[in-house]
C-alpha cells in the first residue's frame, strides 16, 4: 500500500487529534446581526457556512474573529462573545462540526484602531458615525489606520487590564460552547498586533517602545487565556510575521523572537499570515508567498506552524508539508470557492477521508 500523503496524515496537539492537515482559516464573514439583543449572534448563513466546510471535509474549523467587546468588533456585523446569551449560537455551530469529525475552533480578537468599519461589499473605510452603528474605535496610540479613518482613543493601562480579562472570559464562553481549539488573533493590524508594531504602537510606557514593552500585551493576553483555557486543549496565536514596510514596522526576527516566547507561555501552534497594519507596503503576493514566513519559525524555534496564502492546489500543499515547512495548511478563499476541496485534494493524491453518509454515493 502507498504511504499517506502528508495532507492526509492526522495530528495531535495535546488531547486533540485533528484527522488531516487542511484546516479553514478564519475569515469574517460579516453576517451577524448589528445591534439590538441579537448583536453578534450566529446566523443561518454562519451555520450553513460552517456545516459546508466540515461536511467537505476539512480537519479543523477556526470560526471567524469574534469579538472579546462590542466594541472589538471589526465590523459591527462581526459575532461576539462578549455575553453568556451568545453562546447557544455558537454552540449548535461546534457541535456539527464535531459531529462530522471536524475539530472545532474559533479565533477570538479586537479589532484596535480597525474596529467599527464597513462590511467590504459596501465599502472600504469606517462606518459612517450617521449610520447609528460607530464608535470609535480604540488603539495602543493615536494613529489612524489610514486616510480617512478615525484617530483612535488611546487605551489607558487600566483599560489594557481590563480587555486581557474579556479575552479570558471569551474563551471561558468558547469552552462552555464546545470549542476544543482556540486561537488568539494577534494579526492583520487589529488590537494585539497593532501593540506589537513601532508603525501603530508609538507609546512610552510599559506597553510601547523596547521589544519586550511591545510584545507584553500579547504575552499577557495569551497567560490569561491559557489560565483559563484548558490544559488538555490547544491554544493557536495567529500572527503577522511582518508588516510588509521598510521602516518602523514589525519584522519577520521579530516574529521568531515572539514565537519562542508565545510557545514558552503555553501557545502549542502559530497560524503565520502577513501584513495588514497599513502603511505603504509592498507584498510580493504570489502562490505560497507566506510559506517561508512559517517555515523559518518551524526551524529556527521548533514550534509547530500553520501556514496560509494562496495555497490552490492540492500538490502544492502536500509539497509544503511534505518539505517540513509547516504542519498544516489553512485554506482561505480556495474554501469559499470551493467547500469540498479537501475531498478533492483526497482524490488527486490518492488518499481515502470520511464522508458523511448522504454523500457516500460521491465517494
Amino acid at each position: 500500500m502507498s504511504a499517506v500523503p502528508a495532507l492526509f496524515e492526522p495530528y495531535t496537539l495535546r488531547s486533540v487529534t485533528v484527522p488531516n492537515r487542511v484546516w479553514m482559516a478564519p475569515m469574517c464573514q460579516f453576517c451577524a446581526e448589528p445591534a439590538g439583543p441579537a448583536a453578534g449572534m450566529p446566523t443561518d448563513w454562519h451555520f450553513a457556512h460552517y456545516a459546508s466546510r466540515a461536511t467537505g471535509g476539512a480537519g479543523l474549523i477556526l470560526l471567524e474573529a469574534t469579538a472579546v467587546t462590542p466594541e472589538g468588533r471589526i465590523s459591527p456585523f462581526d459575532l461576539g462573545l462578549w455575553d453568556d446569551a451568545q453562546i447557544d449560537g455558537l454552540r449548535r455551530i461546534a457541535s456539527f462540526l464535531a459531529a462530522q469529525g471536524t475539530v472545532p475552533g474559533i479565533q477570538i480578537g479586537h479589532g484596535g484602531r480597525k474596529a467599527s468599519t464597513q462590511q467590504p461589499w459596501v465599502g472600504r473605510g469606517p462606518v459612517a458615525p450617521e449610520s447609528g452603528l460607530a464608535w470609535q474605535p480604540a488603539g495602543p496610540s493615536p494613529v489612524p489606520f489610514a486616510e480617512g479613518y478615525p484617530v483612535p482613543a488611546e487605551l489607558t493601562v487600566a483599560e489594557i487590564h481590563e480587555l486581557t480579562a474579556r479575552f479570558a472570559d471569551t474563551a471561558r464562553r468558547a469552552l462552555a460552547a464546545g470549542f476544543q481549539v482556540v486561537e488568539v488573533h494577534g494579526a492583520h493590524g487589529y488590537l494585539l498586533g497593532e501593540f506589537l508594531s513601532p508603525h501603530s504602537n508609538r507609546r512610552t510606557d510599559a506597553y510601547g517602545g523596547s521589544f519586550e514593552n511591545r510584545v507584553r500585551f500579547a504575552l499577557e493576553v495569551v497567560d490569561a487565556v491559557r489560565a483559563v483555557w484548558p490544559e488538555e486543549l490547544p491554544l493557536f496565536f495567529r500572527i503577522s510575521a511582518t508588516d510588509w514596510l521598510e521602516e518602523q514596522g514589525w519584522t519577520a526576527d521579530e516574529t521568531v523572537r515572539l514565537a519562542a516566547l508565545l510557545h514558552a507561555h503555553g501557545v502549542d501552534l502559530l497560524d503565520v499570515s502577513t501584513g495588514g497594519n497599513g502603511g505603504p507596503a509592498d507584498i510580493p503576493v504570489g502562490p505560497g508567498y507566506q510559506v517561508p514566513f512559517a517555515a523559518r519559525v518551524k526551524a529556527e524555534t521548533g514550534m509547530p506552524v500553520a501556514t496560509v496564502g494562496l495555497i490552490t492546489e492540492s500538490a502544492q500543499a502536500e509539497k509544503i508539508l511534505a518539505n517540513g515547512e509547516a504542519d498544516a495548511v489553512l485554506l482561505g478563499r480556495e474554501l469559499l470557492r470551493d467547500a469540498s476541496w479537501p475531498r478533492r485534494a483526497a482524490r488527486e493524491l490518492g488518499a481515502e477521508i470520511p464522508a458523511p453518509a448522504p454523500y457516500s454515493w460521491a465517494i
